[in-house]
């Protein structure tokens, strides 16, 4: 089970690393086509902020990866429960503020992540995987 959540986790993390490269360099390319709700005049105005959230995007991926080279069981788990329980309230906050859809690609696979480590975690250590 554990393997499967830290798979995730990395997944987590490589989705989070596109969608800080959409916000960062592709925001005016490629913007209007993904989000065809907004006026694309708009697009321009907001790209600053759109590479704002794209480094809060690329800052969760880092922690994330850095979740998967810690050695240490107990800090590894410590670390990636953080980055997860952050990229799941994101998409909280998305679907609270923008769209549901736009929430729950965050945190649906962020929670089941979580939920797998806690329960590898409860397994005990002779269990674990």
């Amino acid at each position: 089970m554990k393997k499967i959540a830290l798979v995730l986790v990395g997944l987590i993390a490589a989705l989070h690393f596109y969608i800080a490269w959409f916000e960062i360099f592709a925001w005016t390319s490629r913007g209007p086509k993904v989000f065809t709700s907004m006026p694309p005049e708009l697009f321009e105005p907001t790209i600053q902020m759109a590479a704002n959230q794209g480094f809060y995007n690329a800052f969760l991926a880092a922690g994330l990866v850095w979740s998967l080279l810690i050695k240490e069981e107990k800090w590894q788990f410590r670390i990636a429960a953080c980055f997860l329980t952050f990229v799941a309230l994101a998409g909280v906050g998305a679907a609270v503020t923008v769209a549901v859809k736009s929430g729950l690609p965050q945190f649906v696979p962020a929670s089941i992540a979580l939920a797998l480590l806690v329960l590898s975690r409860k397994q005990g250590p002779s269990s674990r995987s």
